[in-house]
């Protein structure tokens, strides 16, 4: 939907005065004129792109990263009272109830109309994302299984350069010194802070070694697609699920044990899964945002800030002790990300500049062209 100014511009735009110009001896011609013109205002109000200016209106980096950020505090406790509460020992399968919700969630808004219209896009690239978002999900969940939480947290540290490279590779993207310093900062602040054991088998550490790439790749994507071609995360959501869905399948009986129907399927526990899956499509809805929003490095630095957090929230407010040598890590951390978003709000600040710079002088060249237009005279 778009702003009643936007709307005003449009009507006012060279293309609808030469409608409104049309001149004819019968009613048919003026009526195909207004016909072509209420076209093209409805395809502009439903297009892709609207959709897209929608999105960044309504939730700007700060929302979208505030709502992932609070998304995901809440899904940790959840999951961690599903897996040991509840005594749920199937994490790939886990993963699917989760996309199965977010599949039935999605598809009643785009009953609803919710969902803008999709831009044209290859369906290599939406099959891409999908993959990677499967395998980023059900081996993130099964890490956890077989490692140790200091194990995990240095496989999550190993995402930033992963995505640093790649982007690189990709797009040529270069990320300037005081990035790489404040990351590096923010990398060692949160290794000393988290990792305080390192136990793992072959297995689970061949499992965390493999979730590095999907969990970078998807990032990339999901940021390069919305901010490159136009995309919406509920739009995104809405064809990459299917894809996610149809691979955890293949994955469950891979790297799930046997016993998942047998297991106690009481209300309670289907209460709590189900809650669960719930936070799971709001935790992906605010990822994808936060990822339109921002850059995959960012997301991955609120990740991270997110860790700290709890960390030392637990510290102040419950009264855990994790020793001073990690307290002192979590705020070497904060310090770096900082430091980061100051980098990126300053590099903002300077696009932003140069955007409206260009956009002055193509309103002023556009101003020159619509009066030279309205100085000329009709044909008749």
């Amino acid at each position: 939907m778009l702003s009643s100014r936007e709307i005003i511009n449009f009507l006012v735009s060279k293309d609808v005065r030469k409608l409104l110009k049309r001149k004819g001896s019968d009613a048919n011609e003026t009526g195909r004129a207004l016909e072509e013109l209420r076209a093209s205002l409805f395809n502009k109000i439903c297009s892709s792109e609207s959709g897209k200016s929608l999105q960044q209106r309504l939730c700007g980096p700060t929302v979208a990263l505030t709502f992932n950020f609070v998304v995901a505090i809440g899904i940790i406790f959840m999951n961690k009272w599903v897996l040991k509460n509840a005594g749920f020992q199937f994490p790939v399968f886990l993963s699917f109830i989760h996309y199965v919700v977010t599949l039935i969630l999605i598809t009643i808004m785009n009953y609803l109309s919710m969902i803008p219209p999709s831009p044209p896009l290859n369906s290599a690239s939406l099959f891409t994302l999908g993959l990677v978002m499967s395998l980023c999900t059900g081996l993130a969940n099964v890490s956890l299984k077989y490692n140790s939480v200091g194990f995990y947290q240095m496989a999550k540290i190993s995402v930033t350069p992963t995505i640093v490279l790649a982007e690189f590779m990709w797009y040529k993207k270069k990320v300037s010194f005081p990035k790489v310093v404040a990351l590096s900062v923010v990398s060692i602040g949160v290794a000393v802070a988290t990792v305080t054991d390192l136990q793992f088998n072959m297995f689970g550490a061949f499992i965390a070694l493999a979730w590095i790439i999907p969990s970078a790749l998807s990032k990339i994507l999901w940021s390069s697609l919305q901010q490159r071609e136009n995309w919406t995360a509920l739009a995104l959501m809405w064809k990459t699920t299917p894809i996610s869905l149809v691979c955890l399948v293949i994955m469950i009986p891979l790297l799930d044990p046997p016993g998942v129907f047998s297991y106690n399927w009481n209300f309670l526990n289907t209460s709590m899964i189900l809650i669960s899956a719930v936070f799971g499509f709001l935790l992906q809805w605010s990822a994808a945002l936060a990822l339109g929003a921002t850059s995959a490095i960012s997301h991955v630095v609120l990740g991270q800030f997110k860790t700290c957090v709890l960390l030392l929230g637990n510290y102040y407010i419950f009264g855990s002790n994790p020793g001073r040598i990690s307290i002192c890590g979590a705020f070497v951390a904060i310090a770096g990300m900082s430091f980061y978003t100051y980098l990126s709000l300053q590099n903002k600040k300077l696009k932003s500049e140069k955007e409206s710079a260009r956009k002055v002088k193509s309103n002023q060249g556009n101003d020159k062209e619509s009066y030279g237009d309205s100085n000329a005279e009709p044909n008749c």
